[in-house]
């Protein structure tokens, strides 16, 4: 006997409420058989203006569907919050876990079999899994895709990581500013995520390599007709998995994050992908810990993508994409079940790279063991996170004296002060950026280089601080800083003229200070008030758990599964 699919709980009653149900849907225009027990199919959209990566979204929502009717499904669009990383305030970190709410309860609410993810602005993608993976239903994502590359003088340049030079080349009287203003109309040439490979591309390819996306879905540009074409596909294909009963929590097992680590050091992906890998993994009960990101570390840099490398997404997408990655990576790879009910090889099978300094062979990387690397120490006894491949090699064996700054006001105050004493050698240190503190645990981690020191040419600092930093930025800086400042770490203990020692080979980060002198600072320690006393923001600093844990809110970790019996009416 077939089961009884979960939507005609809703649509399936003859009776008051399947009235109410089927005959309100109506008033669309849908006819009675789309009610005849066929699977009902959410497309969950977080397509907006105000999130100018998604704004691409809209029209591959009708691509779903062409693919839910082909395969004899009903597909239903629904709207949820959409983040737009580059126009929110104070961060889009902050509402990563709203959004994930908003995706679990709309799902669940709703009468619907299985749920296509359409998503792509660094934080919809995570937050959208994370609500999935907490309902469990037939679940696929569609990515919105990467720009177009950026042009300007004849050059490509691309999105956060040339902003952040070209910024510094201002400061330093290296670029006029009519120049960097006349750079900004060709930076962001279609719709789309950063064409670098920045979070919202890492977090794409790690979707794929987790199988819980197509393949290609990753690199396809967002104006690429083969995009419409996948978005085709996975409607079609989710109304196979409805039929297999596929659920998110067949596919992302253990193994599959482990797989997700190992190309996220391949393909020189961002740091934040490890507090959204840390918050999935605590949501479908995936025993993944800061220690398990360490499977990457010696893993080389096979992408020559910025900001580690010099090519785009664009070009990436031409050079075979995220498939060639998987099998340079075969030897290392764990077997993990994909949306297409086969394991991860069948989504590189018959691979070819088309551009081999692009995507380079596992024996000449673009870099030896390039993956993220986790430091500890009293500094941080929880951990922290750096990324070598965007790292200067020098630097990441130092021990030099700090120089503090208290709060991200403090910073802008001072940064460009002539007379800061600072030298190359300094190690910067910021506080009150973790997410307690800000709240949020924003991208600011990749600090300013002092004015000063950037007119003498330098380019790279070690930078220490309880923030994150954009995917697209690079330099020797360490983040996560767990526990944050604002809970008491270490962090903010921290004075001017302390010494520290960063080992990223020992993977240490030492606080040089007597411990006496450490438990008499913590004594006359107090907390900041917090920045917001209401609303969502009250509930997040209240319940927001710390870098090391995903930064999830601590009464959504896990999921429920069950069925709503109650009806509205």
């Amino acid at each position: 006997m077939t089961k009884k699919r979960r939507s005609q709980h809703w649509y399936g009653k003859l009776d008051k409420d399947g009235f109410i149900h089927r005959s309100w849907m109506k008033n669309q225009g849908f006819p009675d058989h789309a009610f005849d027990g066929r699977p009902i199919i959410g497309i969950c959209n977080t397509w907006s203006e105000l999130t100018p990566c998604n704004s691409g979204l809209r029209d591959l929502a009708e691509g779903v569907k062409r693919g839910v009717w082909e395969a004899g499904g009903f597909p239903v669009e629904f709207p949820v919050m959409s983040l737009g990383e580059t126009q929110m305030k104070p961060t889009a970190m902050l509402f990563r876990n709203l959004l994930a709410m908003d995706v679990e309860e709309s799902i669940r609410a709703y009468g619907i079999d299985g749920v296509v993810l359409l998503g792509g602005c660094d934080k919809t993608t995570p937050g959208q899994l994370m609500g999935a993976a907490s309902v469990d239903l037939p679940s696929i994502v569609v990515s919105s895709g990467p720009m177009l590359n950026g042009k300007y003088r004849g050059q490509d340049i691309g999105s956060g990581t040339d902003v952040w030079k070209f910024s510094e080349a201002v400061r330093a009287g290296e670029m006029t500013l009519q120049d960097f203003m006349n750079a900004e109309s060709g930076m962001s040439r279609s719709a789309g995520v950063c064409m670098t490979m920045g979070t919202a591309s890492t977090m794409a390819s790690l979707v794929e390599a987790m199988g819980m996306s197509l393949p290609t879905n990753a690199a396809l540009p967002a104006v690429d007709a083969r995009r419409m074409a996948l978005a085709h596909l996975t409607g079609k294909r989710i109304v196979e998995m409805v039929d297999e009963d596929l659920k998110p929590s067949d596919i992302l097992t253990k193994e599959a994050f482990e797989n997700a680590i190992l190309l996220n050091a391949a393909v020189g992906g961002s740091t934040n992908a490890v507090v959204h890998l840390l918050a999935l993994a605590g949501r479908v009960g995936v025993d993944l810990t800061l220690k398990g990101f360490e499977i990457g570390s010696e893993i080389p840099l096979l992408v020559n993508c910025m900001p580690s490398g010099k090519y785009l997404m664009e070009d990436f997408c031409y050079a075979g994409g995220v498939p060639v990655v998987l099998s340079e990576l075969k030897p290392f790879l764990r077997p993990a079940k994909t949306v297409l009910n086969k394991d991860i090889s069948a989504h590189y099978e018959g691979a070819e790279c088309f551009n081999r300094d692009v995507i380079r062979p596992f024996d000449d990387p673009v870099k030896p063991a390039a993956g993220l690397r986790v430091l500890r120490g009293n500094l941080a006894p929880n951990g922290a996170i750096v990324k070598p491949s965007a790292a200067t090699d020098a630097l990441l064996e130092t021990e030099a004296e700090a120089y503090v700054f208290e709060n991200i006001e403090d910073l802008k105050a001072n940064i460009d002060r002539d007379d800061l004493p600072v030298t190359a050698e300094t190690i910067l240190v910021l506080k009150g950026c973790g997410p307690k503190g800000y709240p949020g645990m924003p991208e600011v981690g990749n600090m300013p280089i002092p004015a000063r020191l950037v007119k003498e040419g330098v380019r790279d600092m070690i930078r220490i601080s309880d923030a994150r930093m954009s995917g697209t930025a690079f330099g020797t800086v360490i983040l996560h800083v767990s526990p944050e400042a604002q809970a008491g770490g270490t962090l903010a203990l921290v004075k001017t003229g302390d010494r520290i020692r960063v080992s990223a080979s020992k993977g240490e980060l030492e606080l040089l200070v007597d411990q006496k002198e450490l438990d008499a600072r913590r004594a006359e320690w107090q907390p900041d008030a917090p920045h917001y006393t209401r609303g969502y923001a009250k509930l997040y600093i209240d319940h927001v758990l710390q870098a090391d844990q995903g930064a999830d809110l601590d009464f959504l970790v896990g999921k429920d599964t069950r069925l709503v019996t109650r009806e509205s009416h």
